[in-house]
């Protein structure tokens, strides 16, 4: 494997500032690796034809002295809930497939605007319903640490392409821990911003109210770099905040001289106690703190009673959301449409529908539609919603004692593929540390935290902040890494088993 594609999205950022490598050749390297390696991971729903014309472009600004962002030239890879002008977008669904965006995302188009290549777009699960990215339309990723398990979803394709090295960027949807629990199960990091914090116009909708865009990467810092470009007000996006972020790069390289933990007070929830983890999972967790506690930090218990509603909340909250959604795929406007002749408007809609969504959208939508229905709303979703409301108070009670709180990022280690596709309930069971923070519109970030006794899989650490503290996430991830990565001997995806390493 080239040694160009070891190096973090940082380390290249600087080779290609410096003139010690052009953007064609890190982009080549890339694509190079895609060729050889997603015929098995998969992480790929379309590769860019453009890409390298893109890095030729940015290889001649940078010859002519033209003054460029930070990341220019770095490749990145774009979830295909984000709309692109130049690629298919089809959140993961047969009802959008070959669907050309008139418009980019923002956060698409903001990281062209920095200068970074975009290589293609990442399988997903179906307009991001999932844990497992096995409701991708197009088929399931693999996760590269064992092909024959998941690499977590619904973003499961973004967080195998940083963990298989094919990309080292990309960027990802959270809406109850999509990017969070793929970073758990493929050994990455995901950041899940402040709602507002990163815009969500040209993201195809699953939730309004929890949708989050954020990025995927292998290191603290490269999160924060590509967090830098993206984030920030955008006037198309209603729910966008206006607040003046800080530089979460300048957060993170804070973080890794190690000095923020001294004195950090870091919330442990008492009512996640270790009976519905996973050993290893427990054990990476306590020892993740064990390691702050002798850096300076205080370990502190907090109560968050109303965390165990979360998930009943969030798959009530989630699919009524849905349904409203997903109403606008009705075969008149765009996307697929079936024919039904002599059949009217309706029947054409029902069965375009009925051909185009996979189970896991039907089950959703059917299970939305009915709670928001007349008699049963106040029943269901409104209750809900009074669940979410008691979920951000146990955040702010908390945020009133500590600083931080950690969890881990999720129950388990990564499953089998097919484990769990019959038991939808065990699946969602998945998001149940990382759907309190979507409910409560805080951000979350899951870095690595070790590899499991039982299976040498890889677990994160989740670290969860009050709103808008995005950058205190940044320096405590980036301290406990660089904590993790010394006492480990290097980062822990050199003992991925893509890269020939031993478990």
């Amino acid at each position: 494997m080239s040694d160009i594609l070891k190096l973090t999205a940082a380390d290249l950022a600087a080779q290609l500032r410096a003139g010690e490598l052009s953007s064609v050749e890190a982009t080549q390297a890339h694509l190079d690796r895609i060729a050889a390696v997603d015929g098995d991971v998969h992480a790929f729903l379309h590769v860019s034809d453009h890409a390298i014309e893109v890095a030729q472009d940015i290889d001649r600004r940078r010859a002519a002295g033209e003054e460029l962002g930070e990341l220019a030239g770095v490749p990145l890879a774009i979830k295909d809930v984000l709309v692109t002008t130049d690629m298919p977008s089809t959140s993961g669904s047969k009802i959008l497939e070959g669907y050309m965006s008139p418009y980019d995302a923002t956060v698409v188009a903001r990281s062209r605007a920095a200068g970074l290549v975009p290589l293609g777009k990442t399988n997903m699960d179906e307009f991001a319903m999932g844990s497992s990215t096995e409701h991708s339309a197009y088929g399931p990723t693999r996760n590269p640490w064992d092909l024959d398990r998941i690499p977590g979803g619904s973003g499961g394709g973004s967080a195998a392409a940083v963990a298989a090295f094919e990309a080292p960027l990309a960027l990802g949807s959270d809406t109850g821990g999509s990017i969070r629990q793929p970073a758990h199960v493929t050994g990455t990091v995901g950041m899940k911003p402040t709602y507002g914090g990163v815009s969500r116009y040209g993201a195809i909708a699953l939730a309004s109210s929890l949708d989050q865009v954020g990025p995927v990467s292998r290191t603290v810092l490269d999160s924060a770099l590509l967090h830098d470009v993206i984030g920030g007000h955008d006037p198309h996006d209603a729910t966008s905040l206006t607040d003046a972020w800080p530089s979460f790069a300048a957060a993170a390289r804070e973080g890794a001289t190690g000095e923020v933990l001294k004195g950090l007070k870091v919330g442990v929830i008492r009512e996640l106690d270790d009976s519905g983890f996973q050993a290893g999972v427990s054990e990476s967790f306590r020892a993740s703190l064990a390691a702050m506690e002798a850096a300076g930090a205080e370990i502190v218990e907090v109560s968050a009673p109303h965390f165990e509603y979360g998930v009943a909340a969030y798959y009530l909250i989630l699919p009524a959301e849905a349904s409203s959604n997903l109403a606008k795929f009705d075969s008149v406007r765009f996307g697929m449409r079936v024919n039904v002749p002599g059949g009217t408007v309706e029947d054409v809609m029902a069965a375009t529908r009925d051909a185009g969504f996979g189970d896991e959208v039907k089950r959703r939508v059917i299970l939305g539609t009915y709670a928001l229905s007349a008699g049963y709303y106040d029943a269901y979703y409104g209750s809900a919603q009074k669940v979410r409301t008691l979920i951000q108070r146990d955040f702010d009670q908390a945020f009133a004692q500590v600083d931080v709180i950690a969890t881990p990022s999720a129950p388990t280690t990564a499953f089998r593929l097919g484990e769990q596709l019959d038991d939808p309930l065990q699946m969602y069971l998945n998001d149940v540390t990382t759907i309190p923070v979507n409910l409560a519109g805080v951000p979350g970030i899951s870095i690595p935290s070790g590899l499991a006794a039982e299976d040498g899989l890889p677990v994160g650490i989740q670290f969860v902040a009050p709103a808008r503290k995005d950058a205190r996430l940044y320096r405590v991830g980036a301290a406990l890494e660089a904590l993790l990565v010394d006492s480990w001997g290097g980062p822990i995806l050199d003992r991925a088993p893509i890269l020939g390493g031993a478990r």
